[in-house]
């Protein structure tokens, strides 16, 4: 990873690209694939992840069945409804995958690709790659993630977002295992190139935290569905205003099996899903691998 910070990007000067249905905006919708790879004291972790519908109220060394079953409820149901309705708008996403999550459920992994779906890797569990304290294991755990995706699912994963922040190690090893796109960046509206130190280059597509439903688990975020669907709305609006001009973008928009597959959040989806496909070919819905394919084809 670039070690200065670049505060200018593109500026005025974005890609004029065009995406391959003719539209300036491209759309990737994310959904994390992480249950049963979070901090649990039933995997032997000292203790239980805290981030959740509610805040974990059991100590360091007691197991938290109540924030386990906040997580099994995403597999056990949210999937299904995801899976259900992308069918339904013809919507292709990309799932994030925890390698950990997948060794746990791979038909539910293989479900996700039989559908259609991209399948990245997310890690082997869900703990931020800045946790690393060696090249080594890191490089052995992406590895792992890769592997436990292409068995389950008999696709090979060209695309990487981690929780949180990445080690300082993290992009250079993308770059040297052959992956096409890394997606921790939240800091721009188009697909770039970040050129390191080793002298590789990796494709960055960004994601992004405000259109994204892990705000209903935020304070100051989102209660009500119509609140992320009407945000999301309201970021289509500007860009399309944006492409009237002649400027092209990409937005990303997150989601969780655990946050939007309960059934007050998933209309939130239903209604995004509307709103997309209401636009028809003013925007191009893509699995993010799409994307890079594309954007890497026209800037190379």
């Amino acid at each position: 990873m670039t070690t200065q910070r670049d505060l200018r990007g593109y500026g005025r000067n974005r890609p004029a690209i065009v995406w391959p249905n003719g539209a300036r905006v491209a759309v990737s919708l994310v959904v994390n694939f992480e249950e049963g790879a979070e901090l649990s004291i039933e995997q032997g972790d000292a203790e239980t992840e805290r981030f959740g519908e509610v805040l974990s109220v059991q100590p360091p060394g007691v197991r938290d069945l109540v924030q386990e079953q906040v997580f099994d409820y995403g597999m056990r149901a949210g999937l299904w409804r995801f899976l259900d309705s992308f069918d339904f708008y013809g919507a292709r996403t990309t799932f994030m995958m925890c390698g950990r999550t997948v060794e746990r459920v791979p038909d539910l992994a293989r479900a996700v690709t039989e559908a259609g779906h991209e399948p990245a890797v997310h890690g082997w569990r869900w703990l931020p790659h800045s946790l690393y304290r060696d090249r080594e294991t890191e490089r052995s755990d992406i590895l792992r993630t890769r592997e436990a995706i292409v068995a389950a699912t008999g696709v090979r994963p060209v695309g990487f977002m981690s929780r949180g922040g990445q080690s300082p190690w993290t992009r250079g090893l993308l770059s040297e295992l052959g992956f096409e796109y890394d997606s921790n960046a939240l800091n721009d509206d188009l697909p770039y190139w970040d050129a390191m130190s080793s002298g590789r280059r990796m494709l960055v597509l960004p994601y992004g935290f405000d259109t994204n439903d892990m705000k209903f688990f935020h304070p100051n975020g989102f209660v009500q569905p119509e609140q992320f669907s009407n945000y999301v709305g309201a970021a289509l609006d500007v860009l399309q205003g944006e492409a009237s001009a002649g400027k092209s973008s990409m937005l990303s928009v997150g989601f969780h099996l655990r946050i939007c597959g309960r059934p007050a959040r998933f209309a939130a989806v239903q209604a995004i899903l509307r709103d997309l496909q209401s636009l028809g070919d003013r925007i191009w819905v893509a699995p993010r691998r799409d994307i890079a394919t594309h954007f890497r084809s026209q800037y190379a």
